[in-house]
């Protein structure tokens, strides 16, 4: 094992949280607060950071979010950034930062996201009642003058491939329920069979948010009360009800400290550090189209793989999803916790629970920031443990985060531990099984002649408010091994698809043709 500088150990030393339900807030001011309680807990370091880097915020801030955020705290960290779009980004910048702090490039940064779409909303309704809605904008330098842009870091790749762009299939919804097809499939169950298991699944995550202080939601539903359709949790796209999908609608704030041990030891927070032990990062087949299998995850048993291996050069002993107490996986939908499970070998009813924050649906789905909550309330169960894992075996309780971009498409992971990794943090190597990923792309034509006969790979069928069909996109495979998505060839296909059960159609035969491909259920 290399040398590493025990004192370049990285470590999360404070963090922040809070939510508004009543005020109208800008996304840079709410981040502001949960910042703000963050270097509260850490006041050694304020004038020490390196670096502010604000996750990427759906709602409008300008372009210059971290600029006006460090005017918002006075504080003057010589780089201020903003991400590209993608839930996996705070655990990504908190891996870039782990590694960079490990090799002595960086002594503090500060990490924080908000949404305040409520607010948003409340301004909106208030003008079209022809009132002044006033307020200081997030464009600014924090004393209201026009800011240059912050640079943009992380993957900025699309989310949505030709494929999907040609049948306007960008929704995460109506993808996610493609996703979710193939899941439901693969198991057996029928569209109706599967509401319950997912409804099953994602009670416990009610339970967890009804005791988080910052969620949304903070109300235990039963299995019955998340996957049964109702006149307040109706059919949004099969096989999901509205309370299996990620409310965006919130204000919520998080931010979260993260140095070296060394800087930690120096403002007396050593006795309060969150150690970072590894981190992994990972891309699968960037179009949901040509993944060769949409009901799998290869980027993210990558990443694991890669994560666990660098716990153990961390440990100097073998380290394994065993050794771990505390879990949060990124939950927007079902299928991204079914599908993290799945690739990490994790039973979707593990004692341990599956989350520590509560999910998307339940705890609040802020746009790209609902990792840094997650990251920040591990963190505090994490130093609530005392340290030692369950047992007295005088081995650091270790917790496990997820994160996850746009369709189940990027990856971070971190592991965090209650005490120091005894050969500092490890950057898991994903490069190997990444090349093997891109390769596995099938081809995606966007033209087919007519009267193709393929075999249904994914379906869906979304619902507006009266039940009427809006979209019914097929993902299908050709006798080729290519895949197509395809939208139903006339009005009357989509009404038809909202009788059926689309879960039935995966592994059943079907005609399309045209660009982009249109098909019909007459195979």
């Amino acid at each position: 094992m290399p040398t590493v500088d025990p004192e370049r150990i990285p470590v999360v030393v404070s963090w922040g949280q809070c939510l508004e339900r009543d005020a109208l807030v800008r996304p840079v001011e709410l981040m502001a607060v949960a910042a703000k309680q963050a270097l509260a807990a850490a006041p050694g370091l304020r004038d020490r950071l390196d670096r502010l880097s604000v996750v990427n915020v759906v709602g409008r801030v300008g372009a210059a979010p971290a600029t006006a955020l460090a005017g918002l705290l006075e504080v003057d960290p010589p780089v201020r950034e903003t991400t590209t779009i993608g839930g996996n980004t705070p655990q990504w910048l908190v891996n870039r930062a782990a590694g960079q702090i490990a090799r002595g490039e960086l002594r503090a940064t500060l990490i924080a996201g908000a949404e305040a779409l409520r607010s948003s909303r409340e301004r909106r309704r208030l003008r079209a009642a022809g009132r002044e809605v006033p307020g200081p904008g997030d464009g600014t330098d924090g004393n209201g003058q026009a800011a240059p842009p912050d640079p943009v870091v992380g993957d900025d790749h699309p989310g949505a491939g030709p494929a999907e762009l040609a049948i306007n299939l960008i929704l995460p919804l109506h993808v996610y329920a493609l996703l979710e097809s193939v899941v439901a499939a693969r198991a057996g169950h029928s569209a109706g069979e599967h509401r319950l298991a997912m409804g099953a699944l994602l009670a416990p995550f009610t339970d967890v948010a009804a005791g988080h202080p910052v969620a949304w939601f903070p109300e235990p539903r039963s299995a019955a009360e998340i996957a049964e359709p109702g006149p307040d949790n109706r059919i949004v796209a099969q096989p999901y009800t509205k309370r299996m999908t990620a409310f965006l609608g919130s204000d919520q704030a998080a931010a979260i400290l993260v140095c070296s041990l060394d800087e930690a030891r120096r403002a007396g927070l050593a006795d309060q550090a969150v150690f970072v032990w590894a981190g992994a990062d990972s891309v699968d087949v960037r179009s949901p189209t040509a993944r060769p299998d949409p009901g799998t995850s290869p980027a993210i048993a990558a990443a694991g793989r890669a994560l666990f291996r660098a716990a153990g050069e961390a440990a100097g002993r073998a380290v394994t999803l065993d050794d771990v107490a505390r879990i949060d996986l990124y939950s927007c939908f079902p299928s991204a916790v079914e599908l993290a499970a799945d690739a990490l070998g994790l039973a979707t009813d593990d004692p341990r629970g599956l989350t520590v924050t509560g999910g998307l649906p339940y705890f609040g789905g802020p746009g790209n920031n609902y990792t840094t909550h997650s990251i920040a309330t591990l963190c505090e169960r994490l130093r609530s443990s005392g340290g030692d894992s369950s047992g007295g075996s005088g081995q650091p309780e270790l917790g496990l985060a997820t994160g996850l971009g746009w369709f189940v498409t990027k990856h971070a992971l971190g592991l965090y531990g209650a005490g120091p990794p005894p050969g500092g943090f490890r950057a898991g190597d994903t490069a190997g099984d990444q090349r093997a990923i891109d390769a596995s792309a099938v081809p995606t034509p966007l033209e087919v002649p007519e009267g193709t006969v393929a075999t249904v790979v994914a379906a869906t069928a979304v619902p507006d408010d009266a039940g009427s069909i809006v979209a019914a996109p097929v993902i299908a495979r050709l006798a080729g091994g290519q895949h197509v998505a395809a939208m139903p060839a006339s009005d009357e296909v989509a009404a038809a698809m909202g009788s059926l059960d689309p879960v039935a159609l995966v592994g059943t035969p079907l005609t399309l043709g045209g660009s982009p491909p249109r098909y019909r259920l007459d195979a």
